[in-house]
């Protein structure tokens, strides 16, 4: 199978949540202040003025003001990169300082730190995020490969049908080689059957993605608060505005029907379903538990790569109707379900918890382990900290078979270090990751108990 376990890039999402926050520095008194504006409008204040407000405040905070009451506009004045800087600001039913639109002025503010700290942090990335991508190589296609040969044989058996696709294959045959044909065809990927389908241009506009959402073309982050890219609205690829520009006309909109829950973010997902743990996750380990539990090597020995990819399809395809039953190797269950969690684009262990983690285990006694293992969990979303509760769970009750599937505790913490902990690309010796996750598969009843 192919090795997806890099197919996101984390740099950008990793830079963004180091942005600083917008916090909002009141004034109590304003009797003029508009009624669009809360606390943060300070009325008529000038630039040194507004500079002294801000100058012991951290980086994020920010006022607004008006320079004098002759003023057409009103001046957003904030602390960033610690230093104050001063922007027009405009109000005709949205916030805007240039082309962005917001609802909100914390939504304005949010976004323009974010703006203001990528281009500092993530200039080099920003410059060359898609001059090394490759469109036969990005998540669009390897996400969707099967997906996308599933359909071009359903439209090369419906051409077959057609008498009058017919006539005009025989007339292209006739036509010399040299004369390029009207309809050109979708550009060739590489070891597939793709070139059959007739070109499609991509129906691209400007959207404003609600969670965290990554480039299928280039694979990094889509960073911002609002308007962060763009999106097909005919087969749904997404995309930043700049990649969008390089992808070659091969949309296909049947596979919107098909575009599943494999590689999207977990709170995202799961906001979307209005859930509060993905299907994926629970048919597997149900099924597992129905019949796996005594299996040698559960989760350790591969499943077969195209009956995990054909699982993979059919849970995007069928949803929580999926039949596991037809599918006899319990290691292609096993297999689907490790596929789902190491494509998350943000492990169930993120990034910001993952140092709070490896300090968890340095205490030498077990007790102090478990009470700093249950203290540094709590910071994680609701949604990655429930499905990592009913993943250790699940685990806790495998490694309690271990005498006959022979998955103790360390073996499976080693399986699972990899999916299940969001570690820095420097991070080769992953020892400190797995001894946190053995003990928290080992103690999961009294760290999920207490946490409670």
């Amino acid at each position: 199978m192919e090795n997806l376990k890099n197919i996101w890039k984390p740099e950008l999402y990793r830079i963004q949540i180091e942005a600083p926050v917008p916090k909002r520095v009141p004034c109590d008194h304003c009797p003029d202040r508009p009624k669009f504006y809360g606390k943060e409008f300070h009325g008529i204040l000038g630039h040194k003025e507004a500079t002294l407000l801000l100058e012991n405040e951290p980086n994020g905070a920010f006022l607004i003001r008006k320079g004098n009451p002759y003023n057409d506009f009103y001046t957003l004045t904030w602390r960033f990169n610690d230093k104050v800087h001063h922007y027009k600001l405009y109000y005709d039913g949205t916030h805007y300082i240039k082309d962005k639109r917001y609802d909100t002025i914390y939504d304005l503010v949010a976004d323009g730190l974010i703006t203001c700290h990528m281009e500092i942090k993530a200039h080099h990335i920003l410059e060359m995020i898609n001059s090394r991508a490759n469109y036969t190589d990005s998540p669009y296609v390897t996400l969707n490969r099967r997906k996308l040969n599933t359909l071009s044989k359903i439209q090369q058996a419906s051409n077959k049908l057609s008498p009058i696709l017919n006539r005009i294959e025989s007339k292209i045959t006739e036509i010399d080689s040299s004369i390029k044909p009207i309809c050109e065809l979708t550009p060739t990927i590489e070891n597939n059957s793709l070139v059959i389908k007739y070109s499609k241009s991509h129906n691209f506009r400007v959207h404003t993605f609600k969670g965290l959402n990554w480039c299928e073309f280039c694979a990094n982050f889509l960073w911002g608060f609002t308007a962060q890219g763009v999106k097909c609205e005919d087969c749904g690829f997404i995309a930043h505005s700049k990649c969008s520009e390089r992808a070659p006309n091969h949309c296909v909109p049947d596979l919107k029907k098909l575009r599943g829950v494999f590689g999207i973010d977990l709170t995202t997902l799961l906001n979307a379903h209005s859930s509060t743990m993905p299907f994926v996750v629970t048919k597997c380990v149900n099924e597992i538990e129905s019949r796996g539990m005594d299996s040698e090597g559960i989760y350790r020995v591969s499943g077969f790569a195209d009956e995990i990819e054909a699982l993979k399809l059919a849970f995007d395809r069928d949803g929580e109707a999926t039949d596991l039953s037809v599918y006899s190797n319990i290691n292609v269950i096993a297999g689907t379900l490790k596929l789902y969690l190491r494509l998350l684009p943000v492990p169930l262990i993120t990034y910001e918890v993952h140092p709070k983690l490896v300090m968890a285990i340095q205490p030498k006694t077990i007790p102090q382990q478990i009470m700093m293992l249950r203290q540094c969990l709590e910071p994680l979303p609701p949604a990655h900290f429930n499905c990592l509760q009913y993943m250790m769970q699940h685990l806790h009750r495998v490694s309690q078979q271990a005498e006959v599937n022979k998955m103790s505790a360390h073996n499976l913490s080693t399986v699972f270090a990899p999916t299940l902990v969001a570690t820095p690309p420097t991070i080769t010796d992953l020892a400190f990751e797995i001894r946190a996750l053995q003990i928290l598969i080992e103690h999961c009843p009294q760290i999920y108990e207490a946490s409670k």
